[in-house]
């Protein structure tokens, strides 16, 4: 039997880490599991190299696009394998980092896989041995992996998850995306602006369809604009081999299509990492594959708790953070210091979205009365200096006490705005309270005070509507 610990994490993914950062500054004797890399999915397979490859292909794109500002660049061209190699580098150096804070902070680092076994052990196995370590408390954050479509064809070499798309070594002339979601349009935004001819075909009748319905059909006009084929409400039956390249039969609008191209991404969505997770005598309850908790986190099993993408709710890196610092809280007697009900949601697309809290259309579904501040952002002198494509800050507040219900922005620097509106939200604050703090200029921020301005009364670089 190995060392006993206060607590116990498996996975050092955002969600693990943080909470055994979190825990062991507070205090507790902390050990994390993991058998691969710290950081997880998110810093090693995910967030991380995808906004990496997204800022390159922005670079490139913004390069060959210089004249307009008046530089003259000449030919610019890409080398793909300096592309990857920058990647790796980002992500090898924040990989470090956290391993740096795990060991700056006393946690026990404990590389295997990390299986839950009854009377609160875990049992870490690797190649050549295997030991069981006991703990008070237990902490899931083993993550999620890609999920493939069950059609006929997702086996063939060509067609890829994430994971094998970053480990292509030429960027590939075609791309054919399933899914039109976060993951997706992502992909789409960086490929195309690699210039590789990219579709999408997505099942729903938009795309990103947990976002705000303005924003969705803006995206769309942009991602085709820059040469992506989007089909929605598009239902694919299989993925065949044909002469080197794919070929995707599907139906649209009940009509029957199909569209080719070298490669095959997989970007449905991602379902929970439990593959050997449990022990037979140590499974919790779940449901559709995902661990049940309650409002604390803790699963059926007294003292074992799970967070991130093992259990119901927005897959995201910064969602499992906040997560694992509440629980680490909750182990140490202390006050959760996050507000878990709101999510910033943020898609790295050029321009950025962002969003938090209400959108519209969930306000009229749930009845309540708002007032909405929208500002379009080709009046915003910052956008204008840097040519930015359409955007706009869109902001909703209750209509008689002017509280900041939600916010939708697609702009410039959007995932870095989005911070000012869900202190907003989780403090309650209302626009005129916002309005108290002055805006610098010229800045992309200036337009949350457009947007906020026109709340109260109209902004002061907004037409004013004609009277009737």
């Amino acid at each position: 039997m190995g060392q006993h610990y206060d607590v116990m994490v498996i996975g050092a993914g955002p969600g693990g880490y943080v909470a055994a950062i979190r825990a062991a500054k507070l205090g507790l004797h902390v050990a994390v599991v993991e058998e691969d890399r710290a950081g997880g999915t998110c810093l090693n397979r995910g967030c991380i190299p995808a906004k990496a490859m997204i800022h390159a292909a922005e670079t490139y794109r913004s390069a060959r696009e210089a004249d307009q500002f008046g530089v003259e660049s000449g030919r610019v061209s890409f080398d793909y394998g300096k592309i990857l190699a920058y990647k790796e580098e980002t992500t090898d150096a924040l990989v470090q980092g956290v391993e740096q804070l795990l060991a700056g902070n006393g946690v026990d680092c404990l590389a295997g896989k990390g299986t839950l076994l009854a009377g609160k052990k875990v049992r870490v196995t690797t190649e050549e041995k295997e030991e069981v370590y006991a703990a008070d408390h237990i902490i899931l954050a083993a993550g999620s992996k890609p999920l493939l479509l069950p059609i006929p064809g997702m086996d063939l070499p060509g067609v890829l998850t994430s994971d094998g798309l970053f480990r292509l070594q030429e960027c590939p002339e075609s791309l054919a995306i399933l899914g039109g979601g976060v993951i997706s349009v992502e992909f789409a935004t960086a490929f195309a602006g690699f210039g590789t001819k990219v579709t999408i075909l997505e099942a729903l009748p938009r795309l990103v369809p947990n976002l705000d319905k303005e924003t969705s059909q803006n995206l769309k006009m942009i991602l085709k604009k820059r040469g992506v084929d989007i089909h929605t409400s598009a239902s694919v039956q299989e993925v065949a081999e044909e002469d080197g390249r794919y070929v995707l039969r599907f139906t649209e609008k009940e009509q029957k299509r199909e569209v080719s191209a070298r490669y095959v991404l997989c970007a449905v969505g991602r379902v929970p990492n439990t593959e050997g997770l449990f022990a037979e005598d140590a499974l919790p309850d779940m449901e559709r594959g995902r661990v049940l908790v309650d409002e604390k986190f803790e699963t059926s099993i007294p003292g074992v708790y799970a967070i991130g993408d093992l259990i119901f709710g927005m897959q995201l890196a910064h969602t499992a953070s906040a997560q694992g610092t509440v629980v680490a809280e909750h182990l140490a007697g202390k006050s959760a210091s996050v507000d878990l009900s709101v999510v910033p949601s943020c898609v790295y697309t050029d321009p950025e979205i962002a969003s938090v809290g209400l959108t519209e259309e969930d306000a009229k579904e749930q009845g309540i009365p708002v007032r909405v501040g929208k500002f379009i952002m080709s009046a915003n002198g910052k956008s204008l200096i840097s040519k930015e494509e359409r955007g706009f800050v869109k902001i909703l507040a209750a209509e008689e006490s002017g509280v900041i219900l939600g916010a939708q922005m697609m702009c410039a620097r959007a995932t870095d705005m989005i911070g000012e509106l869900a202190t907003a939200v989780a403090n309650g604050l209302t626009a005129k309270q916002l309005l108290r703090g002055m805006r610098a200029h010229p800045t992309y921020n200036e337009g949350i005070g457009e947007a906020l301005e026109e709340l109260e009364g109209g902004a002061i670089h907004v037409m004013p509507r004609r009277k009737r």
